[in-house]
């Protein structure tokens, strides 16, 4: 089974970080108002980033590391997706 950690852009320029079993449905409940009180505030635009897990453990130990970085170092993080996704 796999677990996915994400990050949401919200629409006023800040990151969200969370981790889900069903991204698809975790990322409409951050949209219907419903997900975490962080995006219920500041209303998620879109998913900028995406990792796969085999495990919870694995997901919830990336979504910590994540969450530990400063937003320069999570904007760079997105970037860096951003450009092994187009290439």
């Amino acid at each position: 089974m796999s677990y996915y950690v994400y990050i949401l852009l919200c629409k006023d320029g800040s990151y969200y970080t969370g981790y889900a079993k069903d991204m698809k449905r975790r990322v409409e409940r951050h949209r219907k108002g419903q997900g975490a009180r962080y995006t219920r505030m500041r209303e998620p635009e879109k998913v900028v980033y995406v990792e796969e897990f085999d495990s919870r453990g694995k997901a919830m130990k990336r979504e910590r590391e994540i969450k530990s970085l400063s937003h320069g170092k999570k904007q760079r993080l997105v970037n860096l997706h951003d450009k092994s996704c187009t290439q």
